[in-house]
């Protein structure tokens, strides 16, 4: 696969795995709306030019734009970023204005913004819904089968046979809890308790950090114990316990996130491993490869990701919207239009800031700077 044809792979994959959560976000908003009764004047997928689009009758301009790097619902009364009771919005007949958005009682409004990101936790919900009910889920006894010479397992004096029942005080149900553990806290100390021969055990490990590369070349910081694992089987999963398992899953993949977040932070983690939509499509493309199954995964994942990023208290994004509806629910009155102004040109450069630093990354991770640097040697 040459160069452009493979650009052109990874861009055709990023709008095929991007382009339904951006959809399924939207008409979360969408739908919780039209529910309390707003009038949706326009849903697009992308900015800028229209491409094509038709009007419902509602009066809801459907359309595709040229630039598919996103997507919005534009209610009736969406006049300025606040959402401010201006002079135009006065001058409206009554019952287009109570037809606006910001004609609602503050919890409504709530509920329409967080229906987005609460639709995108839904479809990854139900996704792992979907896979545990028809495969079931791989479950192998957290029994440490071999311990590796000169490993952290190794030092810390793990043996064969134990059976290891919680890390740094979280349950342990099965062995693949230890890889996923022990994966995302590269060079950090663990308690590990566990049974040897029927007696309660506790050991002080320091899982070690390594790199490990993957079929794609992509090189990812881990943390690495040494042990090894016994045979596993996948397991059925009874259909009355799908939902909890399926909410658990979820919830671990938002609290990896926040995990790694913190660890950006503290320095732990560097933040050279934050992507943006180029890593995205890399990303994408090369999971495409793997087959429907990779994609679909994938969906799941970045539709969590999506979920919980527009949850941020960030003006802007959803859950900057929420904070100040939360803060206008106490106050019995709305934040200031000059307050609101002033926060969310804050949020967009601090998100304009963000996106060109992901961006940086993800070009020098396909090589960007390298190729430029020899050019210019």
């Amino acid at each position: 696969m040459t160069a452009i044809s493979g650009f052109v792979w990874a861009v055709a994959c990023f709008l095929l795995v991007i382009g339904p959560l951006i959809v399924i976000h939207e008409l979360g908003h969408y739908f919780v709306g039209r529910w309390f009764g707003v009038k949706a004047e326009a849903f697009s997928i992308g900015f800028g030019r229209e491409l094509l689009g038709w009007t419902d009758r509602r009066g809801t301009r459907w359309k595709v734009a040229a630039l598919p790097l996103g997507g919005y619902v534009r209610f009736a009364g969406d006049m300025s970023p606040v959402s401010e009771a201006n002079a135009e919005w006065l001058s409206l007949p009554a019952a287009e204005r109570a037809q606006t958005f910001q004609a609602k009682p503050v919890w409504q409004r709530f509920l329409i913004v967080f229906a987005g990101p609460a639709v995108n936790f839904l479809f990854a919900f139900g996704v792992i819904a979907a896979i545990l009910i028809a495969y079931g889920e791989p479950v192998t006894p957290p029994v440490v089968a071999g311990v590796q010479p000169r490993s952290a397992a190794a030092a810390a004096g793990l043996q064969p046979g134990d059976r290891i029942v919680a890390m740094n005080g979280a349950a342990v149900r099965r062995f693949e809890d230890i890889a996923f553990y022990t994966q995302l806290h590269p060079d950090t100390a663990l308690r590990i308790d566990l049974i040897r021969q029927s007696r309660p055990m506790t050991l002080a490990a320091h899982i070690r950090a390594v790199n490990e590369t993957d079929r794609f070349g992509n090189v990812t910081r881990i943390g690495q114990l040494g042990i090894a694992q016994s045979g596993g089987a996948m397991e059925r999963v009874p259909l009355i316990e799908v939902p909890a398992r399926s909410a658990a899953l979820v919830a671990g993949s938002v609290g990896t996130t926040l995990t790694a977040i913190t660890q950006i932070i503290d320095g732990t983690r560097s933040a050279k491993e934050l992507s943006g939509p180029v890593g995205v499509a890399r990303v994408a493309g090369e999971q495409a490869t793997l087959g429907w199954f990779a994609v679909v995964l994938l969906m799941a994942g970045i539709s969590i990701n999506l979920g919980f990023i527009n949850l941020l208290p960030i003006p802007m994004l959803d859950g900057g919207h929420l904070l100040f509806y939360l803060v206008e629910g106490v106050r019995r009155r709305p934040v200031e239009p000059r307050v609101q102004e002033w926060a969310f040109r804050s949020g967009l450069a601090l998100l304009l800031g963000l996106m060109l630093f992901v961006t940086f990354n993800d070009l020098g991770t396909v090589g960007l700077w390298q190729r430029l640097a020899s050019l210019i040697s």
